[in-house]
């Protein structure tokens, strides 16, 4: 199966869309830049939903539903919210279909003109601060801490399955809080939600920070994220938190009552989510030209036993699929997702192709003499060796290796996000080391004309200013003027 897959080396857009495609994970829709997410790469979603569903539940946060359709009158509230977004709108004008006269189909009924166009959501934070107005009137209302998992549209102009889509799915949390202090908190903490859950689930390690100001949230005061390296040394923006402040709440006249009486205070705001750009994340960063590589936590197979099937011999077929059969039960007790390959249309060899290319962590492999010899073959995807074990001793075995293995493909991502971050100080040294691709922390001395420059001479940008870097005065790299801290720069998708 790895003959039908590009090489990531000799095209890895290719590549990358061979594994989308070929691996079950989504496919190319008719609606322009919209994809259709199969069952496998939706089941792989599901547990990264799952998961995270459970994080916000246990920092607090219920789950809520607003409407798809947000009125245009809306957006013109926040000024700043507004022009971030409007060239990515997708806006609703009319309400009615009518069957076209000449007889093609059907056309828009010209007389169904909505009075005011509705605008299907780029995010939510409009239509959800005018319903918190609705709710909130005092201390005791707050901290409100309500999640929302939908599908907003932003209509984009060159799309990647996952990675950048027209329509995609994601989950937003919207907060409001009596205190800033309470709000930056409440950003931070979901800022390490989303670090953990890359690190524990994805394997996937990334840097916190926060945006520069050129690179904000359209609204916010101040944003924060979290930036993962690709295999092709590229960044990608995994995550966003936001600290709002209380321009949403003055936009749409939210307001409490402090504890004690007095004057009313309008409060403060945050909004944070993640989407099915993970998916995308997930495969640049762990996967290569045998196929997909998934972290045995979020793979929806996480074990496939293979029988080697004897047709003409069906004595020994219902010997082997009794004992597969028999490893199945263990593990599922254990809370492992078994499959077993009960096709005799299709030879061995095939079959291990083709798991590869799905990413399954662990193969067991049973034939005849290995059921004789109490013994089962065991391949692990991560790094495609094999080994042969003792029958009593699998159900011990495989759970250990699932472990070694979701530990193995992060230290793999760490070992190479490693060897590509360099220390850079001057601009020559800069600008190549963009070429090769990777991060970069160089100084930069705050400007956003020189943020600008810099994009514009080597297509690099800010990713952060850290939270773990020491501050250390030094040169800007460009301009030579004196900076306080060194930031992340890389190319980005």
């Amino acid at each position: 199966m790895s003959d039908f897959i590009t090489k990531r080396s000799e095209d890895i857009n290719k590549w990358y869309n061979d594994l989308v495609i070929k691996g079950g994970l989504a496919d190319y829709s008719d609606v322009r830049g919209c994809m259709v997410i199969k069952p496998y790469g939706y089941a792989i979603w599901e547990k990264m939903k799952d998961e995270l569903d459970r994080k916000f539940k246990e920092t607090g946060h219920v789950n809520a539903y607003f409407p798809l359709l947000i009125p245009k009158s809306y957006l013109s509230k926040e000024a700043s919210h507004v022009e971030g977004f409007a060239k990515e709108c997708a806006v609703v004008t009319h309400y009615r279909l009518k069957n076209d006269p000449d007889g093609n189909g059907v056309i828009v009924d010209p007389e169904a003109k909505l009075e005011e166009e509705l605008i299907i959501r780029p995010t939510s934070e409009t239509i959800i601060w005018n319903t918190y107005k609705n709710w909130i009137q005092s201390y005791r209302d707050l901290p409100l801490l309500i999640n929302q998992w939908a599908n907003v549209v932003r209509w984009e102009m060159r799309t990647k399955l996952f990675l950048r889509t027209a329509e995609f799915l994601w989950q937003e949390g919207h907060t409001a809080h009596a205190t800033k202090l309470e709000a930056i908190e409440e950003t931070e903490k979901m800022l390490g939600v989303y670090a953990d859950f890359c690190a524990d689930f994805m394997s996937m390690p990334v840097y916190k920070g926060v945006k520069t100001a050129s690179e904000r949230f359209a609204g916010a005061e101040d944003t924060y994220c979290i930036e993962a390296l690709m295999q092709d040394g590229k960044a990608l923006q995994a995550g966003t938190s936001h600290f709002l402040g209380q321009n949403f709440a003055k936009a749409f006249d939210v307001r409490f009552m402090p504890e004690g009486g007095g004057k009313e205070e309008f409060v403060r705001a945050t909004s944070w989510g993640v989407s099915t750009r993970l998916m995308g994340a997930l495969i640049l960063t762990h996967s290569h030209d045998h196929g997909l590589v998934l972290p045995p936590k979020l793979a929806p197979t996480q074990v496939v036993i293979i029988p080697f099937l004897q047709a003409k011999n069906p004595e020994v077929s219902a010997q082997l699929l009794a004992k597969s059969e028999e490893i199945k039960t263990a593990l599922n007790k254990l809370g492992i997702s078994v499959q077993i390959d009960k096709d005799e249309t299709k030879r061995p060899g095939f079959k291990f192709a083709e798991y590869e290319l799905k990413g399954v962590p662990v193969r067991l492999v049973i034939g005849p003499r290995d059921l004789e010899n109490n013994l089962i073959e065991v391949a692990r995807r991560d790094n495609l060796t094999k080994e042969l074990v003792q029958a009593e001793t699998i159900i011990e075995h495989v759970q250990k290796l699932l472990e070694d293995v979701q530990a193995n493909i992060y230290q793999k991502a760490m070992n190479y996000r490693t060897e590509h971050t360099k220390t850079i100080d001057t601009w020559e040294e800069f600008q190549k080391q963009i070429e090769l691709g990777g991060f970069v922390y160089a100084h930069w001395d705050g400007t956003a004309e020189t943020e600008e420059k810099i994009k514009e001479l080597t297509k690099a940008t800010i990713r952060c200013i850290p939270f773990d870097m020491e501050i250390s005065a030094g040169k800007c790299i460009l301009t030579g003027n004196d900076s306080q801290k060194r930031v992340l720069f890389a190319r980005a998708h």
